[in-house]
């Protein structure tokens, strides 16, 4: 499962991207949001986070298979 970062999500991680093999894998979109936060506790500063799987939004419950590609978009604030 390769997981994409993008704006402050990126320089949270330090990386534009990680993956998760099989046995790390989250069940679903919501467990992947937890385990993000776990491992790196900025992430629960952020207001809203979104997620896009396959290019396309994902909620919560969105059961991942582990072959899917991931992109967690941060809040996006503008005037």
């Amino acid at each position: 499962m390769n997981v994409l970062f993008f704006g402050i999500t990126k320089d949270i991680v330090g990386s534009s991207e990680i993956n998760f093999n099989n046995e790390l894998k989250p069940a679903n979109v919501g467990s992947l949001k937890k385990k993000l936060i776990d491992a790196y506790p900025e992430f629960s500063k952020l207001n809203s986070l979104a997620v896009a799987v396959n290019s396309e939004y994902a909620d919560d419950t969105l059961t991942l298979t582990g072959n899917e590609e991931i992109a967690i978009i941060p809040p996006v604030s503008g005037g």
